[in-house]
C-alpha cells in the first residue's frame, strides 16, 4: 500500500473541528479521498491509505472538555487516547466502560468509529449503549452537532448510531460524550482450568446465575494459547502448574462490598469444583497476582506476533458452536499450522488465530473462504468487534443480506455522494465506488 499525505490539526488552536471541516470541504470540492486516522491499531486495514488518499490524523484533538461527577458523563475530543481517559476517570472515581489491549495508543474517536468491544462488554454492553452523543464532520465539511449528554432523548431519529461502527466512511468523529460508571473498589480475579469446552459453557451459565450483578468479565483461552504466552512472553508463569489443561477461564467480579463479593465468588468456585466444572483454579490474592492473570489473556496477540506469521479472525458465534470451528480448522490444516482459540466467551466472541512460520498462500486458501462460509452457515458475524475495514469489505455478504448492504450503500451515497471518505472500506468495492 502506498502512503497517503498526512494532515494534522494544529496544536494551540481552540477550534480544531473547524480545521477538520476546512480540510474536508477542500478535499470534497476537489474529489480528493480522505482516510481518517487515530491510533492506527486496527486489525482490518480500516485506517490505512490504499492509494494516495489524504490522511487526516486526529491525534492533536485530545482535550477533555468536561466531566460531570453527578451523572458520570464525560465529553472529550475524538483524538483522546483511551488509556489517558481511563487514568483521568480513575482519578475521579469512575471507569471507562471500554477496555482494550491497545488502550495505550488507540483513540476514542476510532473506538467509536469501529464500535470497539473489549473486555468489559459482558458487564457494560457496547458503545451503542454507552455513547450519549457525537459531534461529526461530514464529507462536505458540515459539522453535525449530536453531542447530547442526556440519557433520554426520544426526539426523532437517533442519528449518532449511524456513525458508531461506520469506520470513518460516513463522517469523522470529532467529539464524544460517553456515560461512565462509578469505580467499584471490590475487584476479584480467578484463573480456572476446565477439562472440556462443555464445562466452559456450563461454568458461564452458572456464573451468570450465581455471580449475577458482580460478574464483569468472562474470558476463555485454550491450552495452545497459554503455551504461546508462556513460550514467547518474558516473566509470564503458569498460574496452575505443573501441567497444561485443555481450557482456561478468567473470571473477574467487581462490586462495592469486598467481604460479600469475595465470599460470593469463593462459594461459586467451590460449587463449580464440586460439580466437576473446573479441575483446578487460583484466586488472585492481591492486585499484582490479578494483573499477572490478565497479562496472560491480554498477552496472547503479542505472543502470536512473536511466534511468526498469523492469520486473525474476529467472529461472533453461538457460544455452543464457538470452539467447533477451532477444532474443524485443526483437522483441516493438520500439522501445517498452529490453530489457537480464545476470546470473550461471555458475549460469544471467538478470536480464531492460525499461526505459521511464514505467510503462505496455500494455507490461506485452506482458511478462506472456509472460515467465512462456516460462520455464515451458523448465523454468526465475520466481524464481532474489529470492523470490516479494507480486508473484509468484500466479505460483508457472509453476515448481511443483499438488501441490507444496498441500504448501507444508499446511506453512504447520501452522506458522502463523491465517495471521498475512507474509500474501499466497509462496503464491498462494487458498491462503494
Amino acid at each position: 500500500m502506498k502512503s497517503g499525505w498526512r494532515l494534522q490539526t494544529q496544536t494551540g488552536c481552540t477550534n480544531t473541528k473547524a480545521q477538520v471541516s476546512q480540510i474536508l470541504k477542500y478535499c470534497n470540492s476537489r474529489c480528493l479521498a480522505v482516510v481518517p486516522q487515530g491510533g492506527n491499531t486496527g486489525l482490518v486495514g480500516g485506517s490505512v491509505p490504499v492509494f494516495d488518499e489524504v490522511i487526516v490524523n486526529m491525534s492533536l484533538m485530545n482535550n477533555i472538555i468536561s466531566f460531570d461527577k453527578v451523572s458520570g458523563i464525560l465529553v472529550c475530543e475524538g483524538g483522546c487516547i483511551l488509556e489517558n481517559l481511563i487514568t483521568f476517570l480513575d482519578n475521579q472515581g469512575f471507569i471507562m466502560p471500554l477496555d482494550l489491549g491497545a488502550k495505550g495508543s488507540c483513540q476514542i474517536g476510532g473506538n467509536v468509529s469501529t464500535n470497539a468491544g473489549g473486555l468489559r462488554l459482558v458487564r457494560y454492553g457496547s458503545l451503542h449503549g454507552n455513547v450519549l452523543g457525537l459531534e461529526v464532520v461530514l464529507a462536505d465539511g458540515n459539522v453535525i452537532d449530536m453531542l447530547g449528554t442526556l440519557r433520554k432523548d426520544n426526539t426523532g431519529y437517533d442519528l449518532k448510531h449511524l456513525f458508531i461502527g461506520s469506520e470513518g466512511s460516513l463522517g469523522i468523529v470529532s467529539k464524544v460524550s460517553i456515560l461512565t460508571p462509578p469505580k467499584l473498589f471490590s475487584v476479584n480475579v480467578a484463573f480456572l482450568a476446565c477439562s472440556d469446552y462443555f464445562s466452559c459453557q456450563k461454568l458461564l451459565m452458572e456464573a451468570k446465575r450465581k455471580l449475577g450483578e458482580i460478574l464483569s468479565a468472562f474470558e476463555f483461552l485454550d491450552s495452545k494459547s497459554l503455551d504461546l504466552v508462556l513460550n514467547h512472553l518474558d516473566g509470564v508463569r503458569n498460574p496452575l502448574p505443573p501441567t497444561l489443561h485443555k481450557f482456561y477461564i478468567l473470571i473477574e467480579t467487581t462490586g462495592s462490598d469486598e467481604p460479600y463479593d469475595r465470599q460470593k465468588l469463593e462459594g461459586f468456585l467451590l460449587h463449580a469444583m464440586e460439580a466437576g466444572l473446573i479441575s483446578d483454579g487460583a484466586l488472585a490474592q492481591d492486585i499484582n497476582q490479578a494483573s499477572s492473570f490478565w497479562r496472560i489473556r491480554e498477552g496472547i496477540p503479542e505472543a502470536l506476533m512473536k511466534a511468526g506469521a498469523v492469520y486473525k479472525y474476529d467472529l461472533s458465534l453461538p457460544v455452543e458452536k464457538m470452539y467447533d470451528l477451532v477444532e474443524e480448522m485443526r483437522t483441516r490444516l493438520s500439522d501445517s499450522a498452529n490453530v489457537v482459540g480464545y476470546g470473550h466467551l461471555g458475549d460469544g466472541n471467538l478470536h480464531l488465530n492460525i499461526s505459521t512460520a511464514q505467510y503462505d498462500d496455500g494455507i490461506l486458501t485452506q482458511i478462506e473462504p472456509f472460515v467465512y462460509e462456516w460462520t455464515s452457515k451458523h448465523r454468526g458475524s465475520i466481524s464481532a468487534e474489529h470492523g470490516l475495514g479494507l480486508m473484509k469489505a468484500n466479505e460483508i455478504f457472509y453476515s448481511k443480506p443483499t438488501a441490507t448492504v444496498s441500504l448501507m450503500a444508499s446511506i453512504k451515497k447520501m452522506l458522502d455522494p463523491k465517495g471521498i471518505l475512507n474509500p474501499y472500506k466497509v462496503l464491498p468495492h462494487s458498491l462503494s465506488s
